[in-house]
C-alpha cells in the first residue's frame, strides 16, 4: 500500500513507497498528518514536483461500497466502505414508535403539521446516508491525492442491452460482454445462489428452467442460476419432474421466474443521485455497468471483493493491473453520536441520563486509540474505537470484538473521532 503525501501548503502530491515515507519521517523532513488513510505532510519548501494523474473508482453497493485509486495500471489505494443505513432505518423506526405512543397518551392537543411534503428527488435518510458517505470519502481522497478523474459503476447491468428482457433469438447475439450483462442480471434476480440447493461458495451457471430440447427458449423468464452439480443432475428433465418431492421450492422458482427484477427504481436510485453529486466536483466522471466490471475483473484474474470490483469499473481499466501487496482499508460508518440526553430501554422508558461533558481524560467517544493492556484477559496491544465514561474505565470496539475494561492511562490517541471506524483486511494477493 502506498502512502499519501501533501506539501507544506496541504496540496496533494504523488503517493510514495512506505520505505521512503519512513525515511522522511526519521530525517524530520515530514510529519504524520493522518493515520487513516496514512498521510504525511512535508516540512519546509520542496522543489517543484510534477504530479501524475490518478483516477478514483467506485463500486456502490447496498451495504458495502468498494473504493480504489489507480495511478496508470498500479493500484495505490483500496478500501471497503461499510454503510450504516440499516442502523439509521432502525433508529428512525424506534423514534416513530415513541412519537406515535406519545400522541396516543393523554397529553395536550397539538395541531397537525402540514409541512411534510417531500422535495423532488427525495431519498430516504438510510439511502441518502450511503450517498453522503461515498461523496465525503471522495472529497477526502481528492484532498490528499492528485485525482483527476472518477469512474463509477452506475447500474448493475446495462438496461440498454436488455431493452426487452423477453426477446429471444438472434437479437441476443451481442458479443462477449453481453453474456456478462445477462448473467449479472440473473445473479441479482436469484440472490447469487443456486436455486435448487442454495449453494453460494461455488461457480454458478446459467440454467434453463424449461429445457431447450423440449421447447424451452432463451428468454430471461426461462433462465435461472444453478451450480454445476444441480445443472448436470437436472439435465433436460422438466422442472416439475426434477422437483416433484419439493413442491414449495417448485412454487417459489416458478413465481420468481415471472417477476422482473425491480432494480431500476430501488437499487439504481442512489446511484443516479451519487452520479449527480459526483458531477458537482467538476471532475470528469466515467460510468460503467456491472457486467463490464465483472468482465474486467474476470479478465484480470482478480477475486470477488468490493475493492477489486471498484478497480475493474469502466472502460478505463488497464489491460494489466499491478495489484501486488495491496492492503485494503475497512472503513465502517458509525455516525458522530446523537443529541439524546436520556437513554431509554427497549420499551421507551428512561433508565439513565447522560452527562453534558463529552470529553474525559482527553478522550471522546469515537476516537481511534492504541491501548497497551499490561494484564488481564485482554492483555496485549489493541487498536480500536473508544467509548468513554466518566470513571475513566473505557470500552473499545475492535475488528475482533469488544475489549473491556480499558483504563484511560493505557490509551494513546491515534486519530480523533470523524464518524468512522477503521481496520485493515489481509489481502490474498
Amino acid at each position: 500500500m502506498r502512502v499519501f503525501v501533501v506539501n507544506q501548503d496541504k496540496k496533494p502530491l504523488n503517493t510514495c513507497h512506505p520505505a521512503k515515507a519512513r525515511k522522511l519521517l526519521s530525517l524530520g523532513r515530514a510529519a504524520v498528518w493522518r493515520h487513516y488513510p496514512f498521510t504525511i505532510i512535508l516540512k519546509g519548501k520542496e522543489r517543484p514536483i510534477v504530479t501524475t494523474e490518478h483516477r478514483i473508482k467506485i463500486d456502490p453497493g447496498s451495504k458495502t461500497t468498494g473504493l480504489a485509486i489507480l495511478n496508470g495500471n498500479r493500484v495505490v489505494f483500496a478500501a471497503n466502505l461499510i454503510h450504516h443505513g440499516d442502523t439509521i432505518r432502525k433508529t428512525i423506526s424506534e423514534r416513530r414508535a415513541v412519537r406515535r405512543n406519545r400522541r396516543h397518551r393523554q397529553t395536550r392537543y397539538r395541531k397537525c403539521r402540514f409541512n411534510r411534503s417531500q422535495p423532488k428527488g427525495w431519498l430516504a435518510p438510510s439511502l441518502m446516508s450511503r450517498v453522503n458517505n461515498i461523496l465525503s470519502w471522495v472529497k477526502r481522497l481528492v484532498a490528499i491525492c492528485p485525482i483527476r478523474a472518477i469512474s463509477q459503476e452506475l447500474v448493475r447491468f446495462d438496461t440498454q442491452k436488455l431493452q426487452n428482457p423477453e426477446i429471444s433469438g438472434v437479437e441476443y447475439q451481442q458479443g462477449e460482454l453481453w453474456g456478462y450483462e445477462v448473467k449479472e442480471y440473473l445473479l441479482e434476480k436469484w440472490g447469487r445462489q443456486c436455486v435448487y440447493c442454495g449453494a453460494t461458495d461455488t461457480q454458478l451457471e446459467v440454467e434453463h428452467i424449461h429445457p431447450r430440447s423440449k421447447g424451452g427458449s432463451n428468454r430471461l423468464s426461462n433462465l435461472t442460476i444453478a451450480c454445476r452439480d444441480c445443472n448436470l443432475n437436472k439435465s433436460n428433465s422438466k422442472i416439475k419432474n426434477f422437483l416433484s418431492g419439493k413442491p414449495d421450492l417448485l412454487q417459489r422458482i416458478l413465481k420468481i421466474a415471472k417477476v422482473p427484477l425491480k432494480d431500476a427504481a430501488a437499487v439504481n436510485a442512489t446511484r443516479w443521485e451519487l452520479y449527480r453529486q459526483l458531477q458537482s466536483l467538476e471532475l470528469p466522471v466515467e460510468v460503467g455497468t456491472g457486467g463490464r466490471t465483472k468482465y474486467n475483473r474476470t479478465r484480470l484474474g482478480l477475486p470477488k471483493t468490493h475493492y477489486w470490483d471498484a478497480a475493474s469499473v469502466g472502460e478505463s481499466t488497464p489491460k494489466n493491473l499491478r495489484a501486488a501487496k495491496v492492503k485494503p482499508l475497512t472503513i465502517k460508518a458509525m455516525g458522530r453520536g446523537n443529541r439524546q440526553i436520556c437513554t431509554t430501554n427497549k420499551h421507551g422508558f428512561p433508565i439513565r441520563h447522560r452527562t453534558r461533558c463529552k470529553t474525559f481524560y482527553g478522550f471522546r467517544t469515537g476516537d481511534m486509540v492504541r491501548a497497551i493492556l499490561p494484564q488481564g484477559k485482554f492483555a496485549g496491544t489493541h487498536i480500536g474505537r473508544l467509548t468513554v465514561r466518566k470513571s475513566g474505565v473505557f470500552e473499545m470496539n475492535t475488528p475482533k470484538g469488544k475489549i473491556t475494561p480499558v483504563r484511560h492511562k493505557y490509551c494513546q490517541l491515534i486519530q480523533r473521532n470523524d464518524g468512522y471506524m477503521y481496520s485493515f483486511v489481509v489481502d490474498v494477493q
